[in-house]
This record gives structure tokens, C-alpha cells and sequence, in this order.
């Protein structure tokens, strides 16, 4: 079995060699060979070995931490997604009671909005611009199936802008405002996808 200490000092002292081997190097072969006083010491350097185990650990490391942190960052994606199809339902739930007359809003901009002073049923200012925008933290969100008037239903769909890559699980919600998941893509919103635990 083999077994590597790892020495704080070991970039530090492999710059330091390279750099005294090339001056060295450098000095014997050019007009500066004749000026030198003294003899030169041999200096002492990493053999090609050593050089070729430090990379071949380097990235056995590599490959460790990559695919694990590509995986925290698609649970990280996932996490907001939820949070965000949370945050719409709130989001509509507060726009039906504002404009009982409109209902529902039927699209992220109305829920959204950057002129606030006041708010109104184009703009009521109820979720941030980002996701108002349609595409926050990896996921497009989807306001749609909105009918009756006043807006009676509503469903939003989260689906990941790269599958496997920014996202693995698709999101949804409808009106009882229960997030739902698939592992499928989600073409509508109903109580026959799985409710989020």
C-alpha cells in the first residue's frame, strides 16, 4: 500500500529548484560561466517519478470532489426550484385576494414587477425580477393553464434548463398550491404527480 505526506513546503521548494537549476543551467553554458567565483553547488531537484506520483494523486482527487460537487450543486438547483414553485403559490394566493376581479395572475410578470409605488395587477411586485424572468438557479419556470374569469386555475412547472446537469427532478404545482415531483418531464399539473414529502 502506498502512502503519500504531503510537505507544506513542497511548491514552494519545487519553484525555488526549478528556478536555481534554469540560473545554473544558464550560467554554465553562457559568457557569465567566466565571471563565476567558486564552485558551484549541485543543487537538488524531484525526479521524473516523484513529479508523475504528485499528479497522478492530484487528480485521483480530482476525480473524487468533482462529481461530488457537481451533485451538491444539482441538490443546491433543486432545493431552489422548490423554493421558488413555493414561493409562486404564495405569490398567487396574495394576487387573488389584491385583485379579486382579475384572479389569478396569468403570467410571471404580473406577479412580478419593478415599479412598485403602487402595485397593480401588471406588475404587483410579489416575487423578485429573476423569477418573474422565467429562469432562476438552473430551472425555467412555466405560469400557465390559467382559464375562467376571474383566473380560476393556474399551474407552474419548474423543469431543469440542463437535464442531469443543472437539475435531475421536474417541479410543479397547480392550484392547492402542493409541490409536486417527477422524474419525467411535466406537461401538466395534476394530483396524479407524486406530492413532495
Amino acid at each position: 500500500m502506498f502512502f503519500f505526506a504531503f510537505d507544506p513546503s513542497f511548491c514552494a521548494n519545487l519553484g525555488v529548484n526549478f528556478v536555481l537549476r534554469m540560473l545554473a543551467d544558464r550560467f554554465e553554458r553562457g559568457h557569465v560561466k567566466r565571471h563565476w567565483r567558486g564552485p558551484m553547488r549541485k543543487q537538488k531537484g524531484f525526479s521524473l517519478i516523484e513529479l508523475l506520483i504528485v499528479v497522478a494523486i492530484i487528480l485521483i482527487i480530482a476525480s473524487i470532489a468533482i462529481p461530488n460537487l457537481l451533485r451538491a450543486r444539482m441538490s443546491a438547483n433543486e432545493a431552489g426550484a422548490v423554493q421558488a414553485v413555493r414561493t409562486i403559490n404564495t405569490a398567487q394566493i396574495s394576487y387573488n385576494s389584491m385583485y379579486p376581479n382579475v384572479g389569478f395572475a396569468n403570467t410571471l410578470a404580473a406577479l412580478g414587477g419593478t415599479s412598485c409605488a403602487p402595485p397593480s395587477s401588471t406588475g404587483a411586485c410579489l416575487i423578485d425580477s429573476q423569477l418573474a424572468s422565467g429562469t432562476k438557479n438552473g430551472y425555467a419556470f412555466t405560469l400557465g393553464g390559467t382559464t375562467g374569469t376571474p383566473v380560476a386555475t393556474y399551474q407552474i412547472i419548474a423543469s431543469p434548463i440542463s437535464p442531469n446537469q443543472t437539475g435531475v427532478r421536474y417541479f410543479c404545482s397547480f392550484a392547492d398550491a402542493v409541490p409536486r415531483s417527477a422524474v419525467t418531464a411535466i406537461a401538466t399539473c395534476d394530483s396524479s404527480i407524486t406530492p413532495l414529502q
